[in-house]
């Protein structure tokens, strides 16, 4: 670990940045300190850093890897459905007990299971609980599932797809494929998840009732920053070692790589998987922050923007990737929130509103064509330090 940290200058640098970040956030913030950062923006902070860990997984998987997946934001999904299920059912759970309890006999545990059903599902017409939220009572089971549920989808497609040897442009569309099938059969009411309604009211914490949004903001501030960091240091462990050489030499020739030996496959479908499992537990971190979750958050132009994000950044950087990530996000919320001021040109009024998508597409093909290292090339041109010597 001394060595990781001698030997790559971003990871202490990225851990000093994240902790100045959550310190500084949680000092201006309503919940903890001065009250010049809002509630809601305390949310989007927090949400963005999920983004950024996210961007990270993306990084380790295309940047290195050399896997463009189109993918990556079903696993980030299902890592919010999984926590989501239990966030609902919980909430759900003391609303009807409090509400049963005042009647002159106790509710039995069977009554009390009905009464929650109809509650989650009767706004698509089902009045019990499907199998797959079995668990969905129990905190430990459902986080264990956040880990399980992208990481077990991913390690299935991911040992189909590469023992198959399926690579380049065709791997990307079947991940894109896996994405649009999974988001269709969310959409379905009888799926178990609500289809189109989604899980809401994830910002209400089971237990903690009485705590304000203030608070429970700053909390979830601080455990994305934690995941992000543990994250960076775990990517940048992995990738500066010969497990990274092997890696990137697959990116750059894979047939070389596996005439000299090495096992192709398993170190693809390690990353793969791996990737998977990060994307998930961002998106746990992410959607309580959000407040729901629908099967929108799987339509596949959420996995290109994603690419986008790392692009700009400059893949084959994992701080590039979490500059990116962060930067876009934030803009992205500047114009379409309405903050950006409109532009009237006299014959034409721009509305950022609706011009931030084109402006997004833009800026990413600048960046292709013109700069290619992206952000964090920027950043290896300002610390005057050549890229295979920066953080990997």
């Amino acid at each position: 670990m001394k060595d990781l940290f001698s030997q790559n200058r971003s990871v202490p640098i990225m851990l000093a940045v994240l902790a100045s970040f959550a310190l500084g956030v949680s000092l201006l913030a309503e919940g903890y300190g001065m009250g010049v950062i809002s509630t809601s923006l305390v949310k989007t902070l927090g949400m963005t850093i999920c983004l950024c860990l996210i961007a990270l997984a993306m990084d380790m998987v295309w940047g290195y890897c050399g896997i463009l997946s189109l993918g990556h934001f079903a696993f980030f999904a299902l890592g919010g459905y999984m926590i989501g299920m239990w966030l609902m059912y919980a909430r759900t759970e003391d609303v009807i007990a409090a509400s049963l309890s005042q009647g002159q006999l106790p509710p039995t545990p069977t009554e009390l299971a009905d009464a929650i059903a109809v509650q989650i599902f009767g706004v698509v017409g089902g009045d019990s609980l499907p199998w797959m939220w079995a668990f969905a009572d129990s905190l430990v089971a459902q986080l264990a599932l956040v880990v399980l549920v992208p990481g077990l989808l991913a390690l299935v497609f991911g040992w189909l797809a590469f023992r198959s040897r399926v690579t380049g442009v065709y791997l990307s569309i079947l991940t894109q494929a896996m994405t649009l099938a999974l988001s269709l059969y969310l959409f379905q009411n009888d799926t178990g998840l609500r289809g189109n309604n989604g899980l809401s009211g994830l910002q209400n914490i089971p237990g903690a009732e009485d705590v304000p949004q203030s608070i429970i903001s700053i909390w979830f501030l601080w455990a994305s920053v934690l995941a992000l960091a543990v994250a960076y240091v775990f990517a940048a462990w992995v990738m500066s070692g010969k497990f990274g050489s092997v890696i990137r030499g697959i990116r750059d020739d894979e047939a070389r790589v596996r005439f000299l030996g090495y096992s192709v496959e398993g170190y693809k479908l390690f990353v793969f998987t791996v990737t998977a499992i990060i994307a998930g537990i961002a998106g746990a971190l992410y959607y309580p922050q959000a407040g729901i979750i629908n099967p929108d958050e799987l339509a596949p132009i959420a996995s290109i923007y994603l690419a986008v994000w790392v692009a700009i950044g400059g893949r084959g950087r994992l701080y590039g990737a979490v500059i990116g990530a962060a930067v876009v996000s934030l803009l992205s919320t500047w114009f379409t929130g309405g903050r950006a001021p409109d532009v009237n040109l006299g014959f034409y009024t721009i509305h950022w509103v609706d011009w931030w998508t084109v402006l997004l597409g833009l800026g990413f093909v600048l960046v292709t064509l013109f700069a290619p290292k992206g952000l964090g090339g920027l950043v290896d041109f300002i610390i005057r330090k050549r890229p295979e010597e920066t953080a990997k």
